[in-house]
C-alpha cells in the first residue's frame, strides 16, 4: 500500500499543482497581481543559498511551488488510501496546505501570519489553496477507489452512524498461514 500511496500522492499531488497554477495564472490575468517570489525565498532561506531575485530565482520559486504541492499529495493519497475521501476529507486537506506554506514562510521570516494579512490577499490565497485541495482530492480519490473501500470506510458500513461499541474491521494485509509439516 506504501508504494501505491506514495506513486498515486505525487500524480495526485502534481495534477493539483497544475491545476492551482493554472487558476491563479487567469487570477493574475484579471486582477493583474504580480508573481509572489515568496517559494523562491523560502526554498532560499532553507537550504541556505543566497537570496537572488531574476533567473535564479524563478527556477527556485518554480521548484518549492511545485515541488511542495507534489509532495503534498503524499498526504492526501494516504487519506483517500484509509478511507478519508471526498469534498470534506479535500477541505481538510486544503486546511493542511495552506498551514504547510505558513509553517514554512513564517519559520523562514518570508511570511507574517495570515491574520495580519490584507483581506483580498488572504482571500485569494484561500481560494488557490482550496482549488489545489480539491484538485489533489478528485485525483487521489478516483486512484485509491481503483482498490475498493479503505479501512475507515469498511469500518463505517459495519454499523452506519457513530456508534460505541463496534469494534476494528479484519485486516486485508497478508495472512500469515502455518508451515505445513
Amino acid at each position: 500500500m506504501i508504494t501505491q500511496v506514495l506513486k498515486q500522492g505525487l500524480l495526485a499531488g502534481a495534477a493539483g499543482s497544475v491545476v492551482m497554477t493554472v487558476g491563479e495564472k487567469i487570477e493574475q490575468a484579471v486582477t493583474r497581481r504580480p508573481d509572489s517570489h515568496v517559494p523562491a525565498r523560502v526554498l532560499q532561506r532553507l537550504t541556505g543559498l543566497p537570496e537572488q531575485a531574476g533567473g535564479r530565482s524563478l527556477l527556485l520559486n518554480w521548484a518549492m511551488h511545485f515541488g511542495q504541492a507534489t509532495v503534498l499529495g503524499v498526504l492526501r493519497s494516504g487519506m483517500a488510501h484509509a478511507g478519508l475521501r471526498g469534498p470534506l476529507a479535500s477541505a481538510q486537506f486544503a486546511v493542511v496546505r495552506l498551514t504547510t506554506d505558513q509553517i514554512l514562510e513564517n519559520a523562514t521570516g518570508v511570511g507574517a501570519p495570515p491574520s495580519t494579512w490584507p483581506r483580498g490577499e488572504l482571500a485569494v490565497d484561500l481560494l488557490h489553496k482550496a482549488v489545489y485541495g480539491f484538485a489533489v482530492g478528485a485525483v487521489a480519490d478516483a486512484l485509491a477507489a481503483r482498490g475498493g473501500p479503505g479501512p475507515g470506510q469498511r469500518h463505517a458500513g459495519v454499523r452506519p452512524g457513530r456508534h460505541s461499541g463496534v469494534g476494528p474491521v479484519r485486516s486485508r494485509g497478508p495472512r500469515h498461514t502455518p508451515p505445513s509439516h
